[in-house]
């Protein structure tokens, strides 16, 4: 698995937020792959949805709090991670 990468989506943003989507997007990603180093590091046989959760707060822990509050990324894609981490495939 490659290491996973936040995309927001464009629809509806005004012009002020479509010119901060890279920036955002580069610190969401940088946060949500520390997160991912920092969960597999720590792996010991939990199941996806723990793995998931907690890789949901390390990454959230590793922004802004006013960044965190507004981020709520897609769980689905969230578990994928994390079932690569169970799976060992991660990384």
């Amino acid at each position: 698995m490659s290491e996973p990468h936040v995309t927001l989506d464009p629809r509806g943003l005004d012009p002020v937020q479509q010119k901060l989507r890279g920036p955002l997007e580069e610190q969401l990603t940088s946060a949500l792959q520390a997160a991912t180093d920092r969960v597999r590091t720590g792996y010991a046989g939990e199941p996806v949805e723990q793995v998931c959760q907690r890789l949901l707060e390390e990454t959230r822990s590793g922004l802004h709090p006013d960044i965190a509050a507004g981020f709520n990324p897609d769980m689905d894609e969230f578990c994928r991670v994390a079932v690569a981490i169970v799976r060992r495939e991660a990384g």
